[in-house]
């Protein structure tokens, strides 16, 4: 038995999420389904994060177990002839030590939140970034922004199907910059709370339009109440962007 890493590329926006279900089509199912067209065994994929219906990966570190003597180059090649036409690349496949878990290995785990701030509809960008038609304040959102950031309850921003079992995270990093019509919002920690990224970036398109003033983010926390939400953004801009290992 190997152990295959991987890194993976994804556009959300036909999935119900990574995770496989019942319900509908995950990133999760459609590889572990080219694994087992290529290997003939049923190997369960394991990925870093688990994102939410619609939302990308540009970087998702998974593994798999598989018997099959394949060599790393041969197995992602196949996978991805499998995969084909469904939006999904394996950039990279290497062997990993038995011992390695892309989930419970990873220290770190970096999105980034696209938002494009302007009034004419998207076009190339449907379903990949977030539009918000009013004028945002990019350098107001990073510097309430940084009230989020340390350690602290996210009651929140956090889902009411949060599976978690504490609340209280540490967000290492959450800046906002703007480039042209494009703000981003890159968070990294090393875990994150069902929907927190998401919530995070709603209540501060409402502090870059002025709803709120950076304060009312601060007391938002705070408050460690769900209903104290602003909004919670669209998975429409959210990217997995990395995963970060010990080595």
């Amino acid at each position: 038995m190997t152990r295959f890493r991987f890194t993976i590329e994804f556009d959300g926006r036909p999935y119900m999420g990574w995770q496989r279900q019942a319900h509908g089509p995950s990133v999760q199912q459609a590889i572990e389904d080219a694994i087992t067209a290529v290997t003939g065994e049923q190997a369960v994929v394991h990925a870093a994060g688990r994102t939410d219906a619609g939302v990308h990966g540009r970087a998702m570190a998974a593994h798999a177990d598989i018997f099959k003597a394949i060599t790393p180059f041969r197995l992602g090649e196949a996978i991805n002839a499998r995969l084909r036409p469904a939006p999904i690349a394996i950039l990279a496949c290497r062997i990993a030590p038995d011992d390695w878990h892309a989930r419970f290995s990873c220290i770190g785990r970096r999105y980034i939140y696209r938002i494009v701030n302007r009034r004419a509809p998207l076009t190339l960008e449907a379903g990949l970034a977030w539009q918000v038609a009013a004028d945002l304040d990019a350098e107001t959102m990073h510097a309430a922004a940084q009230h989020l950031v340390g350690l602290h309850d996210f009651t929140t921003f956090r889902s009411a199907h949060c599976q978690s079992e504490s609340p209280v995270k540490t967000l290492d990093r959450l800046d906002v910059r703007r480039i042209g019509d494009l703000i981003e919002i890159d968070a990294a920690a090393r875990s994150f709370l069902h929907h927190q990224v998401r919530s995070m970036v709603g209540c501060l398109m409402l502090v870059g339009r002025g709803k709120w003033h950076p304060a009312d983010l601060a007391d938002a926390l705070k408050a460690a109440d769900r209903s104290r939400l602003g909004f919670n953004a669209p998975p429409d801009g959210l990217y997995f962007m990395d995963a970060v290992y010990p080595e």
